[in-house]
């Protein structure tokens, strides 16, 4: 398998659905040369570049009613919604241990999509380089506007990779795969509206006007991206997975049952097209 990118998409707690088709690629051995992913697709993903398994599972649902992963208390109390510090320390290093060196020791390459808040631009990140770093930037890709703080990192201040890229199917051309397998967390037919609350976002992060821009564009750059992505599809260069069945869980859930039923929807829709799959990754 060569030149062909996996390109995982955000989405919050939605991204269990994506932690579902990486399990099952994972039970049949599928490993792409490429992935790239922002926001939950980048976190789901580095635990199929470290081969475990179960770990999405565990942390996105096992671990979703503790309370510091994600309430209102940790809103009011640090100015995040998710317990950023826990998810990104707490549970790679001891809850639910992350296998650096089986990360660091696989062949395929990872690259992780982040916003700079200055600029407004998209800013990636790969294995090959910020290995070490890489906590420091899956935090920054996962770090919402209102609920999270931003991330210094080296001369720049990042953000959610979601807001800039949110489908970064064309930084996988750029870097060299001319064909690409994406994993929506949105159904087919989807498209995003634009945001209502501009002044909020311009008052709260005044000191930002990249960031500012940035989210104002958002719905229009995610449209022309699904648009581009189904495009590329009808030709052949694009194999899409998405969900099947109308979604159930928000960008912010807590409901294991619900969390649990798109966890096995992701399972069930790829392996129904697993044939199809194989014989677009082959030709």
């Amino acid at each position: 398998m060569e030149n062909i990118g996996l390109i995982l998409e955000g989405g919050g707690s939605r991204g269990i659905y994506t932690a579902g088709v990486l399990r099952y690629l994972m039970e049949k051995e599928i490993y792409f040369p490429y992935t790239i992913g922002v926001s939950a697709g980048a976190c789901n993903g580095c635990s199929y570049i470290s081969r475990q398994r179960d770990r999405n599972r565990a942390v996105n649902i096992n671990l979703v009613t503790h309370p510091e992963y994600l309430s209102f208390r940790n809103l009011i109390k640090k100015g995040q919604l998710f317990g950023m510090d826990f998810l990104f320390d707490k549970v790679p290093n001891e809850l639910v241990p992350f296998d650096f060196a089986t990360f660091n020791e696989a062949e395929e390459e990872f690259v992780v999509g982040t916003t700079d808040c200055l600029t407004g631009e998209p800013v990636f990140y790969n294995k090959k380089e910020y290995a070490k770093d890489m906590l420091t930037l899956l935090r920054a890709s996962s770090s919402l506007p209102f609920f999270a703080p931003v991330v210094p990192f080296e001369d720049r201040i990042l953000m959610d990779g979601g807001i800039s890229d949110p489908i970064p199917i064309k930084q996988s051309i750029k870097d060299g795969n001319a064909k690409n397998v994406v994993v929506l967390t949105r159904n087919r037919g989807y498209y995003k509206k634009p945001q209502s609350f501009g002044r909020y976002i311009e008052k709260k992060y005044r000191d930002y006007p990249g960031l500012v821009k940035a989210i104002g564009q958002r719905h229009i750059v995610y449209n022309e991206t699904l648009q581009y992505i189904f495009d590329e599809e009808k030709k052949g260069n694009v194999f899409v997975v998405c969900p099947s069945e109308k979604l159930n869980v928000g960008r912010v859930e807590k409901n294991k049952k619900k969390l649990t039923t798109l966890y096995q929807q992701g399972i069930n829709d790829i392996k129904n097209i697993i044939h199809p799959l194989k014989e677009f990754l082959t030709h």
